[in-house]
């Protein structure tokens, strides 16, 4: 995924490659361009010309009305040669009909590079990376789809935002359930979710995908880390626990109907199954702790595994906080009230 993530960045709009494509598309001739060059392209590859020149879009359009394929260095800053006829092994298996796009699939999986296909009579550009295709849409239609994602993120995190301050509630009066951690993990996770798809949105869109970059990353900011806290507060206890690592990768190994059950995400948190949703469990603090401002990560982890659950640390006097590790009586101070705010506005919210 890594490598069509990448593919698709070197021809996105805005670059000279994507600008080159687009020429030969409206010029309406095809091509079959290899984005990549070594001695297994060579073995492969027949007649035509060797020009090793510096990459231009202007220049690639022209190349592209003789027949034959066009062999390009991997960081497309040279075109290598131009007309060349591309013999890979018949034997690897393709699914595609036409030669052009045929060509295409089984050079990209024989060499390892990605391998692009312009096509004159569909007028599509696909993108061929190891097994996988992908055709290239058009700027309006991706834009389109990625607002509405955007337009669904904004619905989704306004949930989030309403159950996680439930949960701070909960967690300050003691009253937390299976289900009520299960219920915000979901959310985090849909969530993380839905901005990986508009991620790939704009990543596709290169640079008409700027404005839609910002309003991501305004209304993602802090999730990844809301959702590693709500683990940590929840880990569960003993030496053969599955570390935060593990359990974040099992919420993501989720399908979309598991991820909508409850009782899947409690499973997935190690916190047991549907007939546990109902069962009390007492954060460690972490979460609430990240909210006291210019409080260090450090310090946080000596505060937790000193008083081990939130309701000890809420009740811990300054003094108390003292006797942990790197903390002074400023910084204690500074903990009691920055827990003593939380616990006040967390309250108000619920139930004002």
């Amino acid at each position: 995924m890594l490598r069509v993530r990448e593919t698709l960045a070197s021809i996105a709009p805005g670059t000279a490659l994507r600008d080159g494509l687009e020429r030969i598309l409206r010029g309406r001739t095809g091509a079959l361009i290899v984005l990549g060059h070594n001695e297994l392209v060579d073995s492969i590859a027949t007649g035509g010309f060797t020009l090793d020149v510096p990459f231009s879009a202007t220049g690639m359009r022209e190349l592209a009305k003789m027949d034959g394929a066009i062999i390009l260095d991997s960081n497309v800053t040279r075109i290598h040669q131009a007309a060349v006829h591309l013999m890979p092994d018949h034997t690897i298996p393709s699914e595609e009909t036409g030669t052009r796009h045929r060509t295409a699939d089984r050079v990209a999986k024989q060499t390892g590079f990605p391998v692009i296909s312009v096509s004159q009579s569909m007028q599509i550009i696909a993108a061929y990376v190891d097994s996988t295709r992908h055709v290239l849409e058009d700027s309006g239609q991706i834009l389109s789809r990625a607002n509405q994602a955007l337009a669904t993120l904004e619905r989704y995190k306004l949930r989030l935002d309403e159950v996680a301050t439930t949960l701070s509630a909960l967690e300050i009066e003691d009253l937390v359930t299976v289900r009520d951690v299960a219920v915000v993990a979901q959310r985090l996770e849909m969530v993380t979710r839905i901005a990986r798809e508009i991620d790939d949105y704009v990543l596709e869109l290169g640079t008409d995908g700027r404005l839609l970059s910002l309003q991501l990353e305004e209304l993602i900011t802090g999730v990844d880390a809301e959702r590693e806290l709500v683990v940590r507060d929840y880990l569960p206890a003993g030496k053969r626990a599955p570390s935060t690592e593990k359990l974040l990768e099992r919420l993501e190994g989720l399908s979309a109907t598991e991820l909508v059950d409850p009782a899947s995400v409690a499973k997935a948190l190690g916190l047991g199954a549907s007939e546990h949703l109902d069962g009390a469990v007492a954060p460690r603090g972490y979460r609430l702790l990240a909210k006291v401002p210019r409080l260090p990560a450090a310090v946080v982890d000596r505060l937790v595994e000193h008083f081990g659950t939130l309701q000890k640390l809420l009740s811990a006097g300054v003094d108390d906080l003292q006797a942990v590790d790197g903390v002074g009586e400023l910084r204690a101070r500074s903990v009691r009230e920055g827990l003593s705010r939380l616990a006040e506005s967390s309250i108000l919210e619920r139930y004002v």
